[in-house]
């Protein structure tokens, strides 16, 4: 289970005192790990877990790879304070503390930070204990002991195999005090059981026959993982093409090496079809890691990847700081999509990081996606990928046929938001017994509540956003901060009543109008707000799939990687919502939704039918979804970035300074553009507020670095920041390559 140390240096010696280094998990701001003594007769190598004092507090850290110019060599011996204990877990193998310390260079993230994404304390602190078990006593029952109608159910059921107290107590119809309490009495007898561990996938489950063009790109992916070595191959296919079952075979492979595979998926809470059909292809589910899953099954989770029982694991971006003991194969599905960036503390996006990961660890990387990200177009275009393309759906289906419904000449009904060729659709596929899904990617029942008598418009006190009215829960909400509020019978201001008025639709909204338009039909809301944990999302799409559902209103939740082979109207209310505000990636993303959305559409023989909504209908994007000519889209959108300089073709960072008063934070912002580096290759544009100025009760000013494709944009930002020390309620955020501009 352990390593050995196989880089020299990693102990030092500092007259006569051994030294090492320690990487502790802390949002302190420690540029790397700190040097401590080692005591007499301790053995520590690199990768070992140990507890060491920090203050008058001790810490679990992991013991670092000695530095270039070791820290140890400025330090007093004198001085020193030993590590406490080694803690006998799974050491964290070379390339994860690699992976580490790079991230921690690139995103100028506090090593310890970083580090703490790595670390799962219960896991390394408490090894799985031994499971207790119940199974029947031989012989009678002893005399003195009464046997219920319950505890001879118990009985019963505890005659085969020797069963946990739950299970035991669930087969029983009782409760698990019963069974225990029968162990006591001599009734049944206590097991220990081996620590669980996950069941073993089948990988001689036979997968569903493959096309030419899908056998091609299997062979491919699964010659890459033969090959041991770092490659990253782009499965690129459009929606229905089966890139899931081209990827499974290339997991197949490397499950049959004996190696270990990781698949990162940007939601895991909208996985439920996805688990099925990893269940139908190896005849277990994945291992999960997400955020929904309980303590206890995180840490038995953790334990499993370091030791290599869990062979394939399934997770959101977090899963990338998994202690793997033999990975030989990353997968990410969905690899453009936007929320595998981390938009909070250490900021990175989890491609590129799985990206640099696959490369430690020497194993092949397929980015799957029907709407592959610019980023990754243009690195196939340089070579740096390979493009493996899926240009037809699976079992000969046809592509959905779009087309515009243009607001203007064809508006929709007073106080309506379906204008008639979209509900005339609808109306068409529920009278064939078909299903429609109506799209919004707008939360609650509308955007902005407003007083038709003085103005007044309800906005966030902590925030500069207005509160969002959700009229299923009779409140006013902020979408950034969590504020809630009851929608008043008057006014604040003026204390009309009968005068506050909604303003623009929500999914709530249309889903008030779908309920008038057609009463018979069944109808279903798909929104975060209304589905509360993964289980709720997975009913829904269950029943949508087995067709208990007519009409589907619903948010993005709706639009990724779901299958509905009786839905074939695909209707987008407001296809102009994501182009507004001046986002870098505007386009693209409402490009890249958009097709998601309109992939729902038409699956095996029923043809499918997508209509989107629209004021400006001589919108490119629309334009290339109308034509379905995703590369001139995306020639058009990578023309307008060069000649711009943004990324992919050049380089930017942001730099968020933000206090609890707006001052503060403008003198601090303007401090540090005093100092900015400025050249040819690089500009610092701003101080200036933040799209979103207020957040939480603190105000936000922005200053954006941009840069040539060649600057090495970390290092500059180092050297510029290097002295920069907020102070007081003033907070400094670094994001390199940011994907959010609020």
């Amino acid at each position: 289970m352990r390593e050995h140390c196989t880089r020299p240096g990693s102990v030092a010696l500092l007259d006569e005192v051994q030294t090492v280094r320690v990487g502790l998990p802390s949002n302190l701001p420690f540029a790397g790990p700190l040097t401590y003594a080692v005591p007499d007769g301790l053995a520590l190598a690199p990768g070992d877990w140990v507890e060491a004092p920090l203050g008058k507090r001790v810490l679990v850290g992991v013991v670092w790879d000695a530095g270039e110019a070791d820290a140890a060599a400025k330090v007093d011996p004198a001085k020193l304070k030993p590590v406490a204990s080694r803690i006998n877990a799974p050491r964290m193998r070379g390339p994860l503390r690699r992976l580490v310390d790079w991230v921690a260079a690139y995103t100028l993230a506090p090593h310890g930070a970083v580090l703490r994404m790595a670390v799962h304390l219960p896991a390394i602190q408490q090894a799985d204990a031994p499971r207790v078990a119940y199974r029947a006593a031989p012989g009678e029952p002893p005399e003195d002991v009464r046997v219920t109608a319950a505890r001879a159910r118990v009985l019963a059921a505890a005659q085969d195999e020797p069963l946990a107290a739950n299970a035991l107590a669930a087969a029983a119809d009782t409760s698990a005090a019963v069974v225990r309490a029968m162990a006591d009495v001599g009734l049944l007898q206590r097991v220990s059981l081996q620590p669980e561990r996950p069941p073993a996938p089948d990988t001689a489950l036979p997968g569903p026959a493959l096309s030419h063009a899908q056998q091609q790109a299997a062979t491919h992916l699964i010659q890459a993982v033969q090959a041991r070595a770092f490659q990253v191959d782009v499965l690129d296919g459009v929606t229905g093409s089966g890139k899931t079952e081209v990827y499974f075979e290339a997991i197949a492979a490397a499950l049959d090496a004996g190696g270990q595979v990781l698949v990162l998926l940007p939601e895991i809470a909208l996985t439920a079809q996805w688990l099925d059909r990893f269940r139908q292809r190896f005849g277990v589910y994945p291992t999960a890691w997400h955020s929904e899953i309980s303590p206890p099954a995180r840490r038995r989770t953790w334990r499993w990847v370091a030791e290599g029982s869990a062979r394939i694991v399934v997770g959101a971006r977090s899963a990338l700081f998994l202690p793997f003991r033999d990975l030989r194969l990353i997968v990410v599905d969905e690899e453009h999509d936007q929320a595998f960036k981390q938009e909070d503390g250490v900021r990175y996006h989890a491609r590129d990081i799985a990206i640099v990961r696959a490369q430690m660890e020497g194993v092949p990387i397929c980015l799957a996606s029907a709407t592959p990200s610019l980023e990754t177009v243009a690195n196939i275009e340089r070579g740096r990928f390979n493009r493996l393309s899926l240009p037809q759906r699976h079992g000969g289906a046809s592509m959905p046929s779009v087309e515009i419904c243009d607001l203007i000449q064809t508006p929709p009904p007073r106080n309506q938001w379906l204008a008639p060729p979209l509900a005339d659709a609808v109306t068409q596929a529920l009278a064939e017994g078909e299903q429609a899904l109506l799209f919004l990617n707008r939360r609650g029942y509308a955007p902005l509540t407003l007083c038709r008598t003085c103005g007044h418009r309800f906005a966030c006190p902590q925030c500069s956003a207005w509160l969002v009215e959700h009229r299923y829960t009779g409140r006013l909400q902020c979408h950034h901060c969590g504020h809630q509020e009851r929608v008043p019978a008057a006014c604040p201001t003026c204390n009309a009543t009968e005068s506050l008025a909604a303003c623009g639709p929500g999914v709530e909204r249309i889903a008030e109008e779908v309920a008038e338009r057609w009463p018979e039909a069944r109808l279903a809301v798909m929104s975060s707000d209304l589905l509360h944990g993964p289980q709720a999302v997975r009913e829904l799409i269950d029943s949508i799939a087995r067709h208990e559902v007519d009409l589907i209103v619903g948010t993005q939740l709706i639009a990724k990687g779901h299958h509905f082979p009786m839905l074939t109207v695909v209707g987008v209310v407001d296809a102009d919502l994501g182009l507004a505000g001046g986002d870098l990636r505007a386009a693209e993303r409402t490009f890249q939704l958009l097709t998601q959305v309109a992939g729902r559409a038409g699956r095996a023989e029923r043809p499918g039918r997508v209509i989107l909504q629209t004021a400006e209908p001589e919108q490119p994007v629309l334009q290339a979804l109308v034509a379905g000519d995703r590369d001139a889209f995306y020639r058009a959108e990578q023309a307008a970035r060069q000649d711009a300089g943004m990324p992919p073709y050049g380089r930017l960072a942001a730099v968020i300074v933000s206090a609890n008063d707006l001052s503060l934070a403008m003198t601090f912002a303007q401090k540090l553009a005093a100092t900015a580096p400025f050249g040819d290759d690089v500009r610092v544009l701003g101080p200036a507020p933040a799209p979103l100025a207020l957040i939480r009760g603190r105000h936000r000013v922005r200053l954006l670095l941009h840069a040539k494709r060649s600057v090495n944009v970390p290092a500059v930002l180092r050297s510029w920041l290097a002295d920069a020390k907020p102070a007081g309620s003033v907070r400094l955020a670094v994001d390199v390559d940011p994907y959010n501009f609020l």
